[in-house]
């Protein structure tokens, strides 16, 4: 499996159920990753998509503990081993851990890589991203060139597990 996620400087990644900053190019890059492929997300995280829809051309497949829940054109899952038998006939590196904090803590361990897009930047924040650089299982593999968005200047990171 693998965790795709933006993060500031302090692995923050959102603040009151949004997220830190949009960046379009990011937007893109995310798009061209997950496309064709399975993402894994919390019931909270889709409640800030617009209209609560899931995204297209992908497999949803949605976390709650909620046993009644149900999402159009998704799969729930209400445990992480219910999720994990969910994709046991799956090519592990098609599925991605998309969030919000929960999902990312309770998954970090199952995934062997993390893309993330590091933004030099330190935003006020309540959810965070496990911090890969003090993580002594990860390591950063590749790093893109600077990138700018306005006054936003990120890199593309790649880390795998040891």
């Amino acid at each position: 499996m693998k965790a795709i996620v933006a993060v500031d400087s302090n692995w923050a990644i959102g603040h009151k159920g949004k997220l830190l900053v949009s960046i379009p190019a990011d937007q893109k890059n995310f798009r061209n990753l997950t496309t064709g492929n399975t993402i894994v997300y919390g019931r909270k995280t889709l409640e800030t998509f617009p209209q609560q829809v899931v995204l297209p051309n992908r497999r949803n497949i949605i976390l709650s503990t909620r046993e009644d829940y149900t999402v159009k054109n998704a799969e729930v899952a209400h445990s992480k081993e219910e999720l994990l038998e969910l994709v046991k006939d799956v090519d592990t590196d098609s599925v991605f851990i998309i969030g919000g904090s929960s999902v990312y803590n309770e998954f970090i361990d199952e995934c062997d890589t993390a893309i993330v897009t590091f933004i030099d930047k330190e935003y006020q924040a309540d959810s965070y991203f496990p911090n890969l650089d003090k993580d002594p299982n990860w390591e950063l593999v590749d790093e893109s060139d600077e990138q700018v968005y306005f006054d936003i200047t990120y890199t593309y990171r790649t880390y795998k597990r040891k």
